[in-house]
């Protein structure tokens, strides 16, 4: 920038009058123009603005900004105010758990990867925000991991007497080191189960064996077990039959291996969850087919550890080769999704491996639009072999799932225009596969049915479709079982590790203060913890603290402590804490509980959303009182409302006066050696930046065409301690 000494005597004279009473000039508009817009400033008020240094020339701790990953990724201007005027960087929303987590749980860090490369080069730090918050979560995941477990009901008849133990211990037996009866404390099928205890002595999974009772075989055909199981502890089950014996595949080997076994002694590992176990020809590494006609038995293996309490229910032998006759061709997807098309909207593809329930095949269907009344708008259909009768009952059961939260109806097809349709209910469908049925008696000549998934937006998986007619006493329904408290708790909290452990290591080298903690304090009760019960909680709202109580933060503090660096920064951030003092009080109580209970918290955020006629005193109070703690303090989320896109001359001086205030009163009650510095919150008013935040106001330091406010230059004084302009020369720049 260079100088040049032209000016007339005139000229100087002039501009000398002028500064003399630059405070003493009242400039106004006739109000009948209309309110005067920034353009209009007398010109000594914005060439000072204008001839005022980088913003973080003026700070002498960290000037940070919270910013838009995409703006910053993709617009020169907005990149180039951010790297020449602030040291830190804080995302948005980009570095949260609803912005990173998928629906399956999977973390995909490839878009702040590039955000922070792009950083380093302009020589900025980026700030971790946030770790643990109850809004912009992946809400969907969180709630599936601790939603009901669905158990499938068996669609043949169990040739396996008492397997639901409602006759005690008939047809049981049990030997071993350890016990077992039959108990209600739990139950999955009617009010009893079997309880099993291994003892302490237990060391082989043999030590303890319960075995079933005897049911009828018949040479070639190929049978089901499935049996549901949980334990108190971590545990592990075996199923095992008498060696030597050829009975059932796999012929001589007493211990099949299941598709999940745990390693060489085949076991699968049991915990505090009800899970179903499925031994047949798609869950085991064998067929279990009959090599006689007779009677046999199995047994469930438990002592592989001491000192485990099992639960066992709902156990079935199933004849494979006596079910009823599937009334459509291709239920299982093993080989294509031949017999099935689209009626209405997006085809059906075939998926393997993974995307499968079971076996190796399902069908995947895409529906693009949501239309929740017309649910045919995507229709997968298929034909039956043969038309129904009128008057039986029939049954439709298949497994399905979807990425997210979705919506599935059926709906039969008829041979006769005129003949009868029937709709079932809307189905919800989540991230984990679940058993829908659907039961119907026939009017007759139904000789179809849809899947109709038109009602959300989604992508479906469809495996063991399965239709057939079906008698009373066949007619098992699926289990549905809530999970206790300790079970939330407990899956909450791995998930809670999991994703710090995520988000810590993987910015190890790049992150070293985080937001820890962010809005903990409950606005209308100030010194408890928010909470989600008896609300109406958003899409993307979860409350950590419902499930692991008051202990979440100290569990988060020592957890980001565990897998960072050293002499990471680790903050507890919330805002309004200047407009209610009782709030910032209880916040300052909560750090003192989670510091009595082991963790350490290195620093308090007040965010500061707050406009420009917020109380002066609280504002001052606040600092006096985080300032006490001898916590390191860091203005956190700056911004200052006007009230209006269209603020007046006389509101952005105000604006400018509270902007000042802030940075004088942080200057002033915290101590040095306690100032961590000051975020602004967004760059400019400009509407990319405020879609979502302050849609219809102008908080911001740059206005919307990105040019300095008069904001800027209080901000500026406040950093500085002083007003800069004042050894400001009467020159002209050029």
């Amino acid at each position: 920038m260079k100088y040049i000494n032209i000016l007339p005597v005139v000229a100087i004279a002039a501009m000398f009058f002028y500064s003399c009473y630059d405070d003493k000039m009242d400039w106004y508009r006739d109000s009948s123009w209309g309110d005067i817009d920034e353009s209009e400033i007398p010109l000594q008020l914005k060439e000072k603005i204008e001839r005022y240094d980088v913003l973080n020339a003026y700070a002498t701790y960290t000037l940070g900004v919270g910013i838009s990953l995409d703006l910053y990724m993709n617009d020169d201007t907005y990149r180039t105010l951010v790297n020449e005027n602030f040291d830190e960087i804080a995302l948005g929303y980009e570095m949260k758990h609803g912005a990173l987590v998928n629906n399956q749980g999977e973390i995909n860090f490839a878009s702040v990867d590039n955000f922070i490369a792009k950083l380093k080069t302009a020589g900025l730090t980026v700030y971790g925000h946030t770790l643990v918050w109850h809004s912009n979560q992946n809400a969907y995941y969180l709630n599936s991991l601790i939603e009901e477990i669905r158990i499938p009901a068996p669609d043949g008849k169990n040739i396996l007497p008492n397997g639901s133990f409602e006759d005690g211990m008939t047809g049981w037996g049990a030997w071993g080191s350890g016990t077992a009866a039959v108990t209600t404390e739990t139950a999955l099928d009617g009010t009893h189960s079997l309880k099993a205890t291994s003892s302490d002595a237990a060391t082989q999974v043999w030590s303890l064996q319960v075995q079933s009772p005897e049911f009828s075989i018949i040479e070639g055909h190929r049978y089901q077990i499935t049996f549901c199981i949980k334990s108190d502890v971590a545990g592990a089950v075996r199923l095992s039959f008498e060696e030597g014996e050829d009975i059932i595949q796999p012929f001589g080997n007493a211990y099949p291996p299941n598709n999940a076994s745990d390693g060489s002694n085949n076991t699968i590992s049991t915990g505090s969850s009800w899970k179903q176990i499925k031994y047949d020809g798609n869950n085991s590494e064998l067929e279990f087919v009959a090599a006689i006609t007779g009677t046999t038995q199995f047994r469930l293996d438990l002592g592989t550890y001491p000192d485990v309490t099992y639960f066992i229910d709902y156990v079935f032998v199933i004849d494979l080769d006596e079910l009823p006759e599937n009334l459509i061709s291709n239920g299982t997807f093993e080989n294509g999704i031949s017999g099935w098309s689209a009626y209405n909207g997006s085809g059906p593809e075939h998926v393997t491996g993974e995307y499968a329930y079971e076996g190796n095949g399902a069908m995947k269907v895409v529906n693009e639009t949501s239309y929740p009344a017309e649910q045919w708008r995507t229709q997968i259909h298929t034909n039956f072999k043969s038309a129904w009768e009128a008057g039986k009952d029939y049954r439709i059961s298949f497994m399905i799932r979807s990425e997210g939260a979705g919506s599935v109806r059926c709906s039969t097809t008829n041979v006769s225009s005129e003949g009868a349709i029937h709709y079932q209910g809307d189905q919800n469908t989540s991230s984990s596969w679940q058993q829908i049925i659907w039961d119907i008696t026939a009017e007759g000549e139904e000789d179809g049915f849809n899947f109709d998934l038109g009602a959300m937006v989604n992508t479906y998986y469809i495996d063991n479709v399965f239709v057939y007619e079906i008698e009373e006493e066949e007619a098992y329904e699926p289990i549905m079982v809530l999970k206790t408290d300790e079970e939330k708790a407990e899956i909450i909290g791995e998930a809670l590790q999991e994703w710090i452990y995520d988000m810590v290591t993987h910015f190890r080298d790049d992150v070293k203060a985080w937001d820890v903690v962010n809005e903990p304090m409950d606005d209308g009760r100030p010194y408890e913890l928010k909470t989600g019960v008896g609300k109406e909680v958003a899409s993307d709202e979860f409350y950590w603290q419902d499930y692991l109580g008051k202990d979440y933060a100290v569990t988060a503090f020592n957890l980001a402590r565990q897998y960072g660096n050293p002499d990471d920064i680790l903050f507890i951030n919330d805002y309004n804490l200047e407009y209610n003092l009782n709030k910032c009080e209880g916040l300052i109580q909560y750090v003192q509980y989670i510091e009595s209970q082991g963790a350490q918290v290195d620093g308090i955020g007040t965010q500061m959303h707050i406009s420009i006629d917020t109380s002066k005193e609280n504002i001052a109070q606040m600092f006096q009182k985080l300032a006490a703690t001898g916590k390191l303090i860091k203005v956190s989320e700056l911004d200052v409302q006007v009230g209006t896109a269209s603020p007046t001359t006389e509101q952005l001086a105000e604006q400018a006066e509270m902007y000042q205030y802030i940075a004088d009163m942080y200057n002033q009650y915290i101590p040095e050696a306690q100032r961590y510095g000051i975020t602004v919150w967004g760059i400019s008013d400009n509407a990319k930046e405020h879609e979502y935040w302050l849609p219809d106001d102008a908080p911001n330091l740059w206005d919307k065409n990105y040019e300095r406010k008069h904001a800027y230059k209080g901000f500026a004084d406040g950093l500085a301690g002083k007003d800069v302009s004042e050894d400001f020369t009467g020159e002209l720049q050029y």
